[in-house]
C-alpha cells in the first residue's frame, strides 16, 4: 500500500512495507536513556549532532502519526491510535530535552562572548537563559543579559506570574513584601495592600515565550526592579516590543543587557521590608552581533510623551553613566565599532524608517516647540509655533495637502491640513516642497482623535529651519 501524506503544497510517499523499519527506528529512540543526566551522547557528541538526534526521532514519530491517515481498515485505526498515544509521552520527553540542548547552547554563547566584566566584588547569577550581577544595597539587579532567540516566533508559552524569591541570590533577593502586603479573607480571595510600584522586569517574560523553564526564572524577584505602573506598562512596555518587533521582521536573534542605573541618592520603597531603591532611569543595550549592529536606550522613570527614539543613545554613554563594561570580551576593534552606534532608523519597523526623532527643545529659540510639547497647547485658542521635520506629506484626490511632521502615520505625533480652498495662498506645491524639510509652523492647535493637529491658511504661516 503507498500513503500519500499531504503537509501544504507537498506529499509525502510512504510505502506501507516500511512502516516495519519506522518501528524498529522509533524503538531505538525510545530505547535510550532520554534525560540530560543520563543520555549517552552528552559527553560523546558535540551539541548540534545531539539536536540533530532529536529531530530524527520527531521525524520518526511523525512517520508513526502518518500511519493514521493511511489506515483503511478498523483495526490498524486502532493500532495507530494506540501508537499514537504510547509516543505522546516520547514527544513530551524528546520536546523537553530539546529545549534543555537549546538552553544550553544559548548559556554556552552567553557565557563565552557576551558577559560584562565583573568585579573581584561581584557575584554572578547564572540561569538557564539569563545573567546578573545582584546589588545588595539596591535590592536589585545591577544587570541582567539574556539573548532573544528566533525561537520566539514559534513560541507559545503563556506568562505564569509565578513570582518568587531568587535561591541562587547568596545574601537574599527582594520579595513579594518589598512590593505590596497580600492578606488572605476568609472567603480565600486576598486584599492587596500596594505601595505604587510594578514589579517591572527587566529582562521580559515574553522574551522567553518559547522555554518553559526560562520563562518561569524570568519571575525571580532578582529579576525585578521597582517601576511605575504608568512607565512599566506604557514607555518600558513600548521598548521591550520595538525589540521584539525587530526579530519578527529581521528574523535574527539579540543579545541584550537591561538594568537600572544605580548611586547611593536613590530614594527608597517606603514600606520595603528590605530596603528597595527606586531608580530614577533605566538603560537597554542591544546588539545583533550577526549584522554588527548596536543601540542602547536611556530612559527616565516617568511618564514621557516622547517616542521610544528619542531616548537612544551610544553604549558608550550607558557605559560611562553606569561603570559596566558590557562587551569586552569581543576583540577591541569590533567592541569601539558597536560601542559607538547609534542609528536610530535602523532598529525601527520598516513602516517607519522614515521617522525621525522630534527635534531638541533646548535647540529651538523661545516661544517655539517640538512636536511632543505641541500636545500641551491643543484647544488653547492660541497661535503657536510648532517646529519638526515633515516626514509624509499626502496630497489628496479633494487636492487637500496632510503632513505629517517627525512621526508618520499611524503613528504621528503632530500634523498640518491645507484644504483646497487656501492653496491658493502658497507658492509652491506643499505636498511636494515641504516634504523631508525641517520647518516651523504658527496657527491655533486642535485635537483630532488625541493628535495636535493644525490648520494652515498660506504659507507665511510655514518658516523653514536651516
Amino acid at each position: 500500500m503507498l500513503c500519500l501524506i499531504p503537509m501544504g503544497n507537498t506529499s509525502f510517499r510512504i510505502e506501507s512495507s516500511t512502516f516495519k523499519q519506522i518501528r524498529e527506528r522509533e524503538k531505538k529512540c525510545s530505547d535510550s536513556k532520554f534525560s540530560l543526566n543520563q543520555n549517552p551522547l552528552k559527553k560523546k557528541s558535540p551539541l548540534k549532532y545531539r539536536i540533530r538526534f532529536m529531530k530524527n526521532c520527531f521525524l520518526i514519530v511523525f512517520c508513526l502519526q502518518a500511519q493514521l491517515m493511511c489506515a483503511q481498515k478498523p483495526d490498524q485505526i486502532k493500532e495507530v491510535q494506540a501508537l499514537i498515544s504510547h509516543h505522546q509521552e516520547n514527544i513530551d520527553s524528546l520536546s523537553n530535552i530539546l529545549e534543555n540542548l537549546q538552553l544550553e547552547e544559548i548559556n554556552q554563547e552567553l557565557s563565552s562572548l557576551f558577559l560584562p566584566k565583573i568585579d573581584s566584588s561581584e557575584y554572578l547569577i547564572e540561569h538557564k537563559a539569563m545573567f546578573l550581577v545582584y546589588d545588595e544595597e539596591h535590592e536589585q539587579a545591577k544587570w541582567v543579559l539574556h539573548k532573544i532567540s528566533t525561537n520566539i516566533l514559534e513560541g507559545t508559552v503563556s506568562r505564569t506570574n509565578d513570582f518568587r524569591i531568587d535561591p541562587l541570590v547568596q545574601s537574599g533577593s527582594s520579595e513579594e513584601i518589598d512590593y505590596f502586603i497580600k492578606t488572605q479573607r476568609d472567603n480565600g480571595k486576598y486584599d492587596y495592600d500596594g505601595y505604587g510600584y510594578d514589579r517591572g522586569h527587566l529582562a521580559p517574560s515574553a522574551d522567553f515565550r518559547w522555554s518553559q523553564q526560562a520563562l518561569s526564572e524570568s519571575y525571580y524577584y532578582s529579576n525585578m526592579s521597582p517601576q511605575l505602573p504608568s512607565f512599566n506598562r506604557e514607555k518600558w512596555a513600548d521598548l521591550e516590543s520595538l525589540i521584539r518587533g525587530y526579530i519578527y521582521e529581521n528574523k535574527r536573534p539579540l543579545i541584550v543587557y537591561t538594568g537600572p542605573v544605580l548611586h547611593p541618592q536613590l530614594q527608597k520603597v517606603s514600606r520595603s521590608k528590605n530596603g528597595v531603591s527606586i531608580p530614577e532611569k533605566f538603560f537597554k543595550v542591544v546588539v545583533d552581533f550577526e549584522v554588527q549592529k548596536a543601540i542602547a536606550y536611556l530612559m527616565p522613570q516617568k511618564h514621557e510623551d516622547y517616542p521610544i527614539e528619542y531616548f537612544a543613545t551610544t553604549i558608550d554613554e550607558v557605559e560611562k553613566l553606569t561603570g559596566i563594561d558590557f562587551l569586552y570580551q569581543i576583540d577591541d576593534q569590533t567592541e569601539a565599532a558597536l560601542e559607538n552606534q547609534k542609528e536610530v532608523t535602523f532598529w525601527l519597523p520598516e513602516k517607519q524608517k522614515s521617522d525621525v526623532q522630534p527635534l531638541e527643545a533646548e535647540s529651538l529659540d523661545k516661544g517655539k516647540f517640538n512636536t511632543i510639547q505641541a500636545r500641551m497647547h491643543m484647544d488653547t485658542g492660541k497661535k503657536k509655533e510648532v517646529c519638526g521635520t515633515v516626514v509624509s506629506a499626502y496630497f489628496s484626490k479633494n487636492k487637500h495637502t496632510f503632513l505629517n511632521l517627525d512621526k508618520s502615520f499611524p503613528n504621528q505625533v503632530f500634523s498640518v491640513t491645507i484644504w483646497n480652498s487656501n492653496l491658493h495662498n502658497f507658492a509652491y506645491q506643499p505636498h511636494i516642497e515641504l516634504k523631508d524639510k525641517k520647518v516651523c509652523v504658527r496657527g491655533k492647535i486642535s485635537e483630532n482623535k488625541g493628535i495636535p493637529t493644525m490648520n494652515v491658511e498660506n504659507d507665511k504661516a510655514i518658516v523653514f529651519l536651516k
